[in-house]
């Protein structure tokens, strides 16, 4: 007892100096946080959004912005939104979806915004939405009002109409509207705009090529759009179709006539190339067989040429006299 009472006498007062000290850079600690922190915590405190002081601080070290965090949860609170630690969209939560380079703010407002439209759609899969680079919110209100894709889209292929030919050779020049809406259980990874686009233009054109008169088409251009719903075009899209309309049709050139057309002036170039060759081989026909009359007159000349000198050779050798005188 006298050693600890020694120790005390010897130590205490820089003990309790230090006690001091500490508690008071504590203290410091405590009012410079409260500070700093104390509007947002009381904030959040008022609206029941379930933030600490503690939290707060750790998350200037963490290097997330503690606005963005209780704004996001006072959102969710004053919403009806489940924020409890274990299940719920919790404080620390928000910070990894923060971290991982999310749009916290954008996340909770489409979670609203499908809550209040009746759309099933928790944090996990509004944070992967957003984390994937599609736009979260515009997904939810495009789920609400579905949006109009023109077909085609002059901004993308620079076309303004579809060409197609029904089987009676005329061209039908169309433009589509396509109705959809996000089906936000294939969005992630699912196709996007351009498909649909591709896909609608493909199965117009084979519509339109499988009709037998382009009077049919012009006349009940519904039966196109709804041949073209009827295939399922919207598969393992982003997208859901609601409807294909035909915007606009015209009729373009006869494309069968003029294919006709040119068949036949093509038949007609192959007719006279053969008559002109025919022509050409009767000419050199007719050429060779003068050339052979004048090769056979040479032959008979030479032949007749012949004769007098075989009679005079006769006459001199006597054939000729002495066969006369047998007879």
């Amino acid at each position: 007892m006298p050693l600890a009472q020694t120790f005390f006498e010897q130590y205490g007062n820089i003990i309790l100096s230090a006690a001091g000290i500490f508690g008071g850079l504590l203290l410091l600690v405590l009012v410079l946080a409260f500070i700093t922190y104390g509007k947002l915590w009381f904030q959040a405190y008022m609206s029941s959004a379930d933030v600490s002081m503690l939290g707060l601080v750790g998350m200037h070290f963490r290097q997330v912005r503690p606005s963005i965090i209780v704004q996001a949860k006072i959102m969710a609170s004053q919403a009806g939104l489940n924020i409890n630690r274990r299940n719920g969209i919790s404080t620390q939560r928000l910070e990894a979806h923060y971290l991982a380079g999310g749009d916290v703010l954008r996340v909770i407002n489409a979670i609203i915004a499908a809550q209040r439209a009746g759309i099933d759609l928790d944090f996990d899969r509004a944070a992967a939405i957003d984390l994937a680079g599609r736009d979260v919110m515009d997904a939810v209100r495009t789920s609400v009002y579905p949006k109009v894709i023109d077909c085609p889209d002059p901004q993308r292929s620079g076309k303004n109409v579809l060409s197609a030919i029904a089987k009676d050779g005329v061209e039908l020049r169309i433009r589509a509207r396509v109705t959809v809406r996000t089906n936000l259980e294939q969005l992630i990874g699912g196709a996007t705009e351009e498909t649909i686009i591709a896909r609608v233009g493909e199965s117009i054109i084979s519509s339109i090529g499988s009709s037998k008169q382009h009077q049919d088409v012009l006349e009940n251009p519904d039966r196109i759009s709804k041949a073209v719903l009827e295939r399922g075009l919207d598969a393992h899209t982003a997208f859901e179709i609601v409807s294909i309309d035909i915007a606009d049709i015209d009729v373009g050139e006869n494309i069968g006539a003029r294919l006709q057309a040119d068949q036949a002036e093509a038949d007609t170039r192959v007719a006279r190339a053969n008559a002109e060759r025919r022509r050409a081989e009767a000419v050199a026909e007719e050429q060779e067989m003068r050339a052979r009359v004048v090769l056979n007159r040479a032959s008979l000349v030479l032949a007749e040429s012949e004769v007098p000198e075989a009679m005079a050779e006769a006459f001199r050798e006597g054939n000729l006299l002495g066969s006369g005188q047998d007879n």
